[in-house]
């Protein structure tokens, strides 16, 4: 299957959405995350790494543009490239290294990476449904080799 739809009622059901999606990583997986402000792009990030086996506290990373983790089975790197201006930032982050030290790479506001994107990747897209979320997960391009 390269597509998964959910619904999630609440915040702590976007983290156990993401916990449960999480336990099926095995690492080198990258992770895009698509939607507005406050849709729950962290609280998804924050069950993967519950999964993971990462015990710290996730938070965004709006202003360090990077956080890293690296105390569960494997590392997670959670980029937020919302204050991103030009993909060439990115190398001065790490960019290539991360995608490639065989963690799990989550990354939010992802448009701004341009062309700096990897060619297989796990689409999640959260949108406003009703009072909750609809959690759409999709591995793209669609054959390729992910975790659904």
């Amino acid at each position: 299957m390269n597509m998964e739809h959910h619904y999630a009622a609440s915040p702590a059901e976007t983290v156990a959405l993401g916990e449960a999606f999480g336990r099926r990583l095995s690492g080198g997986e990258v992770l895009l995350l698509d939607g507005d402000l406050g849709a729950g792009k962290t609280a998804f990030v924050s069950g993967v790494a519950k999964a993971l086996g990462i015990a710290s506290r996730v938070t965004s990373p709006t202003f360090t543009i990077v956080n890293r983790y690296t105390t569960g089975r494997v590392p997670l790197t959670h980029f937020d490239l919302y204050r991103i201006a030009d993909p060439e930032e990115l190398f001065e982050l790490g960019w290539e290294e991360y995608l490639s030290d065989g963690g799990v790479v989550a990354v939010e506001w992802f448009r701004n990476a341009g062309e700096e994107l990897p060619e297989n990747y796990i689409l999640i897209t959260l949108r406003y449904q009703d009072e909750g979320r609809s959690i759409t997960i999709q591995s793209i391009p669609p054959e390729g080799e992910t975790a659904l």
